[in-house]
């Protein structure tokens, strides 16, 4: 696949994340599926760019759908494939790509198989029903399967049954190499080490470069952190961020 869509930082395929969901805007569930999708990603050599929560309100889902198709590689949603009269993610991203709003004949037979007699009941029929031409994404957990639409993979919210199911998806995205990192924790502060880290980018452009304070110890601190696909890139950058750290006797801690 032709990637024109590559991260300046990084040149990967770019993901978008979108967790859908009125639980998580109002504070009442904490998501739990964005570190682990974005930590998936790296492993597999994507790159998260972009994250956003949505409401469970189908012009919203579509809008959101269709911008970030057109503008990322992969796009990950998570929420609103269930039984419920809000899960309606799956009706969403069909009205989004003009088809048509289904039963997937395939999906029925997994959880026809799945419920013991009796069991397989309105609410759970409704889970099988997406978008024309889906590919399922099976769901070895709780038997329900997930969706893709051209680049859109709709996955559940639930995050253990959401784990068991990103296996699923090793033949169906193109990653690059794993993303590398490495972590520099020094006792400072952000401004006495900004002119010097903004030279050492400069000099890195392949290099995508994290500066984050912390608080440990009952003193301040700020962790460098050097993400990028080649490790010999990594070493030369943090090569020079050593030279500048042992100039400006800055102390380096474990954290």
């Amino acid at each position: 696949m032709t990637n024109k869509k590559q991260s300046k930082e990084l040149n990967l395929s770019k993901v978008a994340i979108v967790v859908i969901g009125n639980e998580i805007l109002s504070g009442r569930t904490q998501d739990k599926n964005i570190n682990f999708i974005a930590g998936r990603c790296d492993k597999i050599g994507l790159d998260v760019q972009e994250v956003r929560i949505i409401p469970d309100i189908q012009r919203t889902i579509i809008k959101t759908v269709l911008e970030l198709h057109e503008n990322f590689d992969y796009v990950f949603t998570t929420g609103g494939i269930g039984p419920t009269h809000d899960d309606i993610t799956a009706q969403s991203v069909a009205k989004a790509f003009g088809l048509k709003y289904e039963i997937h004949k395939e999906a029925f037979k997994i959880l026809e198989a799945y419920y013991k007699p009796g069991e397989f009941n309105e609410g759970r029929q409704k889970m099988v029903w997406m978008p024309e031409n889906a590919e399922l994404i099976l769901n070895p957990t709780s038997g329900a399967p997930g969706f893709s639409v051209n680049n859109v993979f709709c996955l559940p919210g639930v995050p253990s049954i959401l784990k068991s199911m990103l296996g699923g998806l090793k033949n169906k995205i193109v990653g690059g190499q794993p993303i590398l990192s490495h972590t520099i924790s020094l006792r400072t502060v952000e401004s006495e080490i900004a002119s010097s880290l903004t030279k050492v980018q400069d000099k890195n452009k392949e290099v995508e470069i994290g500066s984050y304070p912390f608080f440990h110890a009952g003193k301040l601190g700020v962790s460098i952190v050097l993400r990028s696909e080649d490790q010999s890139k990594i070493d030369l950058c943090n090569s020079q961020i050593l030279e500048f750290i042992k100039e400006k006797k800055i102390e380096i801690v474990d954290r």
